[in-house]
């Protein structure tokens, strides 16, 4: 039953802040205004993705652990993760800028939500003209001076902006702030969870005139005060061949550009595959069965294939396991 790529519904999420990108480039089936996001496989309670193809079609991804245990997600990520999917991967449209925000680490999630942290990635597939990010500070702060701006109303003059284009992709540790700014349709990669801390939102009011909370107090205790310049990340583009991205604990994901034919052997990764199409189409095949692989979308080969077949005219695809 496992013997073929599992393709997922789409999980959509409206957002304030959301438009119509994910529906206009990646063709999600939505004609709302504000589509900020959409949840391609995700195991987040309330939100469980459902497979659309083949012999397992019905099922959700609950479900196809409780059946097939570490021949989906691979024995090492069985044995750490039990039931719980570790990814949740998304695809991100920002019409307008999102929230300056932070996330937990593992150890204050668990303590505070019974949560996993958020360690997260993101890559660009699109950006308007002048479009960019809030990544981190501009300088390193004592906690006192962030307070002191905060109630100042002076937070942006401190955060650090990086204009952003096409292929670029960023690392965010936990407790680094950060704003995915307007005009950015983009690719995420993040543990599983959906605990956020929001500290500024940009004085902007929802269509009731009311302004969303803000986690202040919360945030004070997971925030990285020190400027880092580790979110950058550079990757070799070739042909053909997968180069690394991104590699912590929580998730690989490598950069695979396909041009006639590629076979991917996983013999040496004990995890299940993920393939999210940030360009082009591609079929994709195994054990014989082929599923066809449209920009915009993911796809998820269990962890007990080994071999996979690519064949494309010309895409890009994030490969993403954990190792």
């Amino acid at each position: 039953m496992l013997d073929y790529p599992l393709k997922f519904k789409p999980i959509l999420k409206e957002k304030i802040w959301g438009g119509n990108k994910l529906s206009e480039i990646l063709h999600k089936n939505s004609d709302q205004d504000n589509l900020g996001e959409s949840w391609e496989i995700s195991g987040v309670p309330g939100n469980i993705s459902e497979v659309v193809n083949g012999s397992l079609k019905g099922k959700n991804l609950n479900e196809l652990i409780e059946l097939y245990k570490d021949k989906l997600l691979g024995e090492k990520v069985y044995q750490e993760f039990g039931a719980n999917f570790p990814l949740l991967i998304k695809f991100i449209d920002a019409k307008t800028a999102l929230s300056v925000q932070l996330h937990p680490d593992d150890e204050l999630a668990k303590q505070r939500h019974n949560s996993f942290g958020k360690t997260e990635m993101w890559y660009v597939m699109q950006a308007d003209e002048d479009a960019n990010i809030n990544i981190g500070f501009k300088k390193s702060l004592t906690e006192k001076e962030y307070i002191d701006r905060l109630e100042a109303g002076e937070l942006v003059d401190i955060l650090n902006f990086e204009s952003v284009d096409k292929g670029d992709s960023f690392f965010i540790n936990t407790g680094k702030v950060h704003a995915i700014g307007a005009g950015v349709l983009l690719a995420e990669i993040q543990q599983t969870s959906d605990i956020t801390y929001r500290i500024y939102d940009w004085d902007r009011k929802d269509a009731d005139g009311n302004s969303r909370e803000l986690h202040t107090a919360l945030a004070i205790d997971a925030i990285d005060f020190e400027k880092k310049d580790d979110y950058k990340l550079e990757y070799e583009k070739r042909k053909n061949t997968a180069s690394n991205i991104a590699s912590c604990k929580y998730f690989t994901t490598n950069y695979l550009p396909v041009s006639g034919r590629v076979t991917r052997d996983y013999s040496d990764i004990d995890s299940f595959v993920i393939y999210m199409s940030v360009s082009g189409n591609a079929e994709i095949r195994m054990n014989g069965i082929t599923e066809t692989l449209e920009h915009g979308h993911s796809m998820l080969i269990p962890a007990k294939n080994k071999k996979v077949q690519i064949k494309s005219e010309n895409c890009e695809l994030l490969e993403v396991y954990i190792e």
